[in-house]
């Protein structure tokens, strides 16, 4: 997993609306830049404990943030962010 979550890191990528998803999720108001800084951020300080492969998809938690981070594992694509 250790790999995955160094490949992740590298590659991980998002689309026009997951912009919009995660600041109606989140209930904040972030810029790409912004959001882009905050997902990264969540994705280094998270412990590879908390990185799990489930079906097509990667789900990382962090409860310091109290976010999960879902990652399309094809793509790795951010697919949407969570309170937890």
């Amino acid at each position: 997993m250790e790999n995955k979550k160094k490949e992740i890191l590298e590659k991980h990528c998002y689309t026009e609306l997951v912009y919009q998803r995660i600041n109606k999720k989140l209930k904040i108001a972030f810029s790409k830049d912004e959001t882009e800084q905050f997902i990264r951020k969540v994705l280094e300080e998270t412990v590879i404990e908390n990185y799990l492969k489930k079906g097509k998809n990667f789900y990382i938690s962090n409860k310091d943030y109290n976010v999960r981070i879902t990652v399309n594992s094809n793509t790795f694509r951010i697919i949407t962010v969570d309170r937890i």
